[in-house]
């Protein structure tokens, strides 16, 4: 049963990076059962906790809502930041960011990462910046493990983002990803049905 829900989270409400209506309310809903003890169940085939995984959901949401994807989706959907569904979304980040903090210090390594990452994307709310000092040393602990290119790269951009030295850290190669127009016109943010 959690496998599958945890499926459906991906597959239906953040299809291909999409934020949708439905995205805000079951982030709030995901927020909400983090603390549960149920979270603490180990997924099968994989050995990690369900809230490392709900976890790593909220963070690579936020990120689709991110500047960083705005500032690249924006010439092509003019506005798209603006939306009432984006803007919903973002304007959640404070309340999600208070249900991710309590995770920072968890005594399970994945748990604890992909809380270090979801607070980073959410922590670019601005009335989130006087958490990033304490979250800069979270951003230097996945710098230095040897894990997830995405949470090193979520990492490293907040940390340049902030102010805070990032020389020595290697600059993440990416591959080009084209948001423009596909070739029957009607562009790559078409929901998936």
């Amino acid at each position: 049963m959690q496998v599958a829900a945890l499926s459906q989270l991906t597959e239906l409400v953040r299809h291909q990076g999409t934020v949708y209506e439905a995205t805000a309310p079951v982030a709030l809903y995901v927020a909400g059962i983090l603390a549960h003890p149920a979270a603490m169940t180990l997924r099968p085939y994989r050995n990690v906790p369900v809230r490392a995984t709900l976890l790593a959901w909220l963070a690579s949401t936020a990120y689709n809502a991110s500047a960083e994807v705005v500032d690249r989706i924006e010439p092509y959907a003019p506005g798209f930041a603006h939306g009432t569904t984006v803007a919903a979304f973002r304007g959640l980040r404070p309340m999600l960011y208070r249900s991710v903090a309590p995770f920072l210090h968890n005594g399970h390594e994945d748990v604890r990462e992909a809380a270090g990452v979801a607070a980073l994307v959410l922590a670019e709310h601005s009335a989130l910046a006087r958490h990033r000092d304490h979250l800069a040393v979270h951003a230097r602990r996945i710098l230095d493990a040897d894990g997830d290119t995405f949470n090193r790269r979520v990492a490293r951009r907040a940390l340049e983002a902030w102010g805070y030295d990032v020389t020595g850290v290697e600059p993440f190669q990416e591959e080009p990803q084209d948001y423009g127009p596909r070739s029957d016109g009607r562009g790559n943010l078409v929901p998936p049905f």
